[in-house]
């Protein structure tokens, strides 16, 4: 039988060890790879195109979000579960909404992290119930329904932030991880949803209509 592919990325040298060795124990599971931060990752999983990545979050460089969404946009096959030290409930929505197939805890037993890995490698996905639950709240709060007035995407009132803030499109397309030409893209559908031409018009419009209240 083929063994499942796993890439381990992770900033801490202790923790990719011991994931590492405690992994390697198991006999279905094969370690292609150990990878230091977000851009490791994905130079790693584009020459050893694993079948898991276990994405730490936060990490230097590019962390573990950015690099799911990259690695989803190139490699969508590739299946990611996100590592958490602790409950980073925004940082695991947000990649979870990028495609990543759930997430674990570091403190979690090995066992259970095999398992895991392999019900993901199966098809399935790794949500607790309270993460579902985080998830459904924050979809129905109050400042989503404000934004999407214009029916703008999370990712386009992240452009339109930047934007506002007098970035330039190359500095967006950096920042986000985008290509120019997707961020241009995201410029593009801004404007026809705001009805507005130009980015100080898009800016004014976002600010009285409240979506730049977070900024």
């Amino acid at each position: 039988m083929a063994k499942i592919k796993v890439l381990l990325v992770d900033d801490q040298e202790l923790i990719l060890e011991s994931l590492h060795i405690v992994l390697s124990m198991e006999e279905d599971l094969e370690i292609v790879g150990l990878a230091k931060n977000g851009e490791e990752a994905i130079r790693g999983c584009e020459r050893w195109m694993p079948d898991i990545v276990l994405m730490d979050i936060n990490m230097p460089v590019m962390d573990g979000v950015a690099a799911t969404t990259v690695i989803k946009e190139r490699m969508p096959l590739i299946k990611i579960i996100m590592l958490t030290s602790y409950k980073e409930v925004e940082y695991v929505l947000a990649a979870l909404s990028h495609g990543a197939e759930g997430y674990l805890l570091k403190a979690i037993h090995p066992r259970d992290l095999a398992a895991g890995i392999r019900v993901v490698h199966a098809g399935g996905t790794l949500i607790s119930q309270e993460m579902a639950s985080k998830m459904i709240k924050s979809m129905n709060n109050a400042p989503a329904a404000k934004s999407n007035e214009y029916g703008l995407s999370a990712r386009e009132i992240e452009v339109l932030h930047k934007l506002a803030s007098g970035m330039r499109n190359q500095d967006i397309a950096e920042a986000l991880y985008l290509s120019e030409g997707t961020v241009k893209n995201y410029i593009s559908a801004i404007y026809s949803k705001l009805n507005v031409k130009g980015r100080r018009e898009a800016a004014r419009k976002a600010r009285d209509s409240g979506i730049m209240d977070h900024s």
